[in-house]
């Protein structure tokens, strides 16, 4: 069994790469159990077959890495809201463009797209009165689960 605590903190680009490629490497080859802990979640996708996600002190999600990804779905619909990105999270949900999944980081609005395809939910904004700096989709990535199972606010 082989432990590592944040094993690329502090590693420059290539040398990170070719840590992980070690990693990964010697796993495939052993069979090894690796437990690795790490704030680099595309780290914990590369080599894990299960991640665990913390908040406080406790675990909030243990499953496979694409399990925890398709509890987001295929697509988000990312916009930056600077007036009051709360209230146009919570008129998007009053009107069923966001439901509960859908979260903020500051000024940032994370919209997972299920119920809908994603042009018609930005297509609805203007309707609805919500001014978006930028809007943009994508796929999701596992910072975006642990902020939606986190929540979006630090601890004070």
């Amino acid at each position: 069994m082989l432990f590592l605590d944040e094993p690329t903190v502090g590693l420059d680009t290539r040398i990170r790469y070719e840590l992980l490629d070690l990693i990964s490497g010697l796993r495939g080859r052993t069979g090894m159990t690796t437990v690795l802990t790490t704030h680099y979640l595309d780290e914990a996708e590369r080599l894990c077959d299960r991640i665990a996600v913390m908040h406080q002190g406790a675990i909030v999600a243990l499953d496979r890495p694409a399990a925890l990804l398709a509890g987001l779905g295929t697509e988000l619909v990312e916009l930056r809201v600077e007036h009051d990105p709360a209230g146009a999270l919570a008129t998007m949900r009053a009107h069923g463009l966001a439901a509960g999944d859908a979260f903020a980081v500051g000024s940032t609005l994370t919209i997972p797209s299920r119920a809908r395809p994603a042009r018609d939910t930005i297509a609805a904004l203007a309707g609805l009165g919500i001014h978006a700096e930028a809007v943009t989709t994508r796929k999701p990535t596992l910072d975006d689960v642990y902020l939606q199972l986190t929540g979006s606010r630090l601890a004070a």
